[in-house]
């Protein structure tokens, strides 16, 4: 049978996959299930992975975009790891809803972020996508208008500020590092006296994905990145990796959107996960290959993770 199936090398990214804030979340419905039982609301997407989504839906999760489609109920109703604008918990407080937050630690440290820059009277740009929960979430901290998006270098470049010596600007953690970089560059060069994050708002696990993608794709004739459409960070992998020398990028959510007829005449192709795609997943995908190749699986190690995020309070054992 061996003998029959082409061969292929399939270079597994690490770091890949989940990171620490995503891991969270989930546990956080799934923790909520165990604890209060079924049902648990969950406001808008856990997690951007249609995979999660069905599997938490399964168990009792019932996923809502806004509070108002919640009935009267003593269930806990969960926020999403991208974060919700501040009205959001106020309008759960005024209905008596009990109400758990999974927004990611490094979202929150980005809304703090805002809210000093605020404080302090600064003019306050936010790099990000338009219509991204995130970025709904961190605008809506402060009062409406006083958070200015910039999506492009061609916005930074047509940017007026009001104030030049009291600008400043933060990301979305889910953004390409390199596009982010130019715009920031751009804004830098406009107004030499804009301040920035103390640490960088895009998150650490964004970055490594990012950086493995940029050094595997030069080697391979073909990128797989598991994850779903309206996933940010595996949209950019996919960028990344066209920019980093593999034209044949592609994002797939599972097994079942696999290129075959693509995969023809290559002889090396790299597999990668954005940050809400489950291994379990990525595993499948290998399974499936395996069936019609004969695949020679290594891993391309770039950096260890072991970053943790703890838990809310209620959940302390």
């Amino acid at each position: 049978m061996h003998k029959n199936k082409r061969h292929l090398n399939v270079l597994l990214a690490k770091p890949r996959g989940f990171c620490a804030g995503v891991e969270r979340a989930i546990q956080i419905v799934e923790k909520s299930l165990k604890k209060y039982g079924a049902p648990v609301y969950v406001r808008h997407e856990i997690v951007h992975n249609t995979n999660v989504v069905n599997d938490l839906k399964k168990k009792g999760a019932v996923f809502v975009e806004e509070l108002d489609e919640i009935p009267e109920t003593k269930q806990p109703i969960i926020f999403s790891a991208h974060g919700v604008p501040k009205i959001v918990p106020e309008n759960a407080k005024n209905r008596n809803l009990f109400h758990i937050d999974a927004t990611c630690p490094l979202v929150s440290k980005v809304h703090i972020e805002a809210e000093k820059l605020y404080r302090n009277d600064f003019e306050i740009i936010l790099i990000g996508h338009q219509g991204h929960p995130e970025v709904i979430g961190t605008t809506g901290q402060l009062p409406n208008g006083k958070i200015k998006l910039i999506e492009t270098i061609k916005d930074a470049e047509l940017y007026k500020a009001k104030n030049p010596d009291k600008l400043s600007y933060i990301t979305q953690t889910t953004l390409s590092v390199d596009d982010t970089e130019e715009i920031v560059k751009c804004l830098k060069k406009r107004y030499p006296n804009i301040i920035g994050p103390h640490k960088e708002d895009i998150c650490y696990a964004t970055t490594n994905r990012q950086n493995v993608v940029k050094k595997l794709s030069p080697h391979v004739d073909m990128l797989f990145v598991v994850g779903s459409k309206n996933s940010s960070n595996s949209q950019r992998l996919v960028e990344v990796g066209i920019k980093s020398g593999c034209k044949e990028s592609y994002l797939i959510e599972d097994e079942n959107e696999i290129k075959w007829d693509l995969l023809g005449k290559i002889e090396n192709l790299a597999i990668t996960a954005g940050a809400s795609a489950p291994e379990k997943i990525v595993q499948k995908i290998i399974e499936t290959l395996s069936n019609k190749f004969d695949v020679n699986l290594k891993s391309y190690d770039h950096i260890n993770e072991d970053v943790f995020f703890k838990l809310p309070v209620e959940f302390n054992e």
